[in-house]
């Protein structure tokens, strides 16, 4: 993932939108950035950038992350509401114990989700949906104080995050 401020159309029917191209993609057999580094793939699962806030490189003050951060959960709060429209309430997923753990490679987008956020609101499609055996994982993220406030969207198969 970068840095890159430049993200795709914004809006919750916009984040939708890519989630569910996301929904519908399949895994590649080896690792891929895309679309400027608004989207990361690789066996097993998609990471995209929904929205990005604005950078902090020149600014931290207060006014300026509050405005960032009220941006991004406006937008995190519609889109979660239409996932749970449409798949019932979420489960929420602690990532702080992947970014501790030690036994072994954490799988992906959760090594990535875990240097970013500390949670994550999670639905399970339906099996018999076609985008049954997968997770959606719908967080608000952020690399380092001055880079942006991401709205993510992760998704991954579903035995890799046990429920």
């Amino acid at each position: 993932m970068t840095t890159d401020s430049g993200t795709p159309p914004t809006g919750p029917d916009a984040s939708l939108a890519l989630i569910d191209d996301i929904l519908a993609r399949p895994f590649p057999a080896g690792e891929e950035n895309e679309d400027n580094g608004v989207r990361s793939s690789g066996p097993g699962h998609h990471l995209l950038i929904l929205r990005a806030g604005k950078d902090f490189w020149d600014d931290r003050s207060t006014e300026r992350v509050e405005e960032s951060e009220e941006e991004i959960e406006a937008e995190f709060s519609a889109v979660a509401t239409a996932l749970t429209e449409r798949w019932g309430e979420p489960e929420t997923v602690d990532l702080w114990p992947y970014l501790a753990q030690e036994d072994g490679p954490v799988a992906e987008p959760l090594g990535q989700l875990s240097n970013l956020a500390g949670s994550m609101q999670v639905w399970r499609p339906p099996s018999g949906e076609p985008d049954g055996g997968k997770w959606l994982g719908l967080t608000v993220g952020q690399a380092d104080p001055e880079f942006p406030i991401w709205l993510l969207a992760a998704v991954g198969e579903a035995a890799a995050l046990p429920g």
